[in-house]
């Protein structure tokens, strides 16, 4: 007697055809990414099709368009790189090693990846998707660093109230010197985050209304120069 087929749940098949549709969109960002990181920032659809080993009509069955899979890149790209600042961003103590391990983890992450960095912030075609993802990064560091300055300075009796202005001020700055740095490459890493973080530790010095020397940190001279 053969054996009965056992019933179908209507339930379960969509939602194993929408498991297996999300994972082979999240195989096409990996290959996308892939891609970037190869043709660079200006990748064309078809070489990201190719890399992934697909035709681009396929391509188009997971992203409704260009600016949809850039999105998707992008928003992949960023969470690499706040999964690498993460740890620095956890780190409770000193403030000035606190500032120099946030600007040498941001600065780490977008030198091991330029050609995502530059696909999320430059991307020639899609500028405004770009924007917005690097808007939601910066966001993420800013509210991270707004609640440590905030908890710093409430914990000395001070006025919190510039918390916030001040945390985007010093993510914005980071960040156009990192663009700067990424192109220039004038200096080591080491050199830029000893100058940024610096920079940043020597304004906070005032408003932490701490005494300098004991706070200021050691500026890293480009090489071949003699100071800092």
């Amino acid at each position: 007697m053969p054996r009965e087929k056992p019933p179908v749940n209507p339930e379960r098949e969509p939602a194993s055809r929408e498991t297996r549709r999300a994972e082979r969109r999240a195989e096409m960002v990996v290959a996308a990414m892939d891609a970037v990181r190869t043709h660079g920032p200006a990748v064309s659809v078809a070489e990201i099709a190719a890399k992934a080993g697909i035709t681009k009509p396929v391509l188009y069955r997971h992203f409704s368009d260009r600016a949809d899979l850039q999105r998707a890149v992008g928003q992949e790209a960023v969470a690499l790189l706040m999964t690498r600042m993460a740890p620095a961003l956890a780190v409770e103590g000193d403030p000035p090693a606190l500032i120099h391990g946030i600007v040498d983890a941001f600065l780490a992450g977008i030198e091991d990846e330029p050609e995502l960095w530059r696909f999320v912030v430059h991307h020639p075609i899609e500028r405004t998707t770009g924007a917005e993802l690097v808007d939601d990064a910066r966001e993420q560091i800013a509210r991270l660093i707004t609640t440590l300055l905030g908890e710093r300075l409430r914990a000395l009796e001070l006025d919190s109230g510039g918390a916030e202005a001040w945390a985007q001020g010093l993510v914005g700055m980071v960040q156009s010197a990192g663009d700067w740095w990424l192109e220039r490459r004038t200096m080591s890493r080491a050199a830029l985050t000893g100058y940024l973080s610096s920079i940043i530790w020597g304004g906070l010095v005032n408003v932490f209304q701490v005494e300098a020397p004991h706070a200021t940190l050691r500026v890293v001279p480009r090489t071949g120069e003699n100071g800092g």
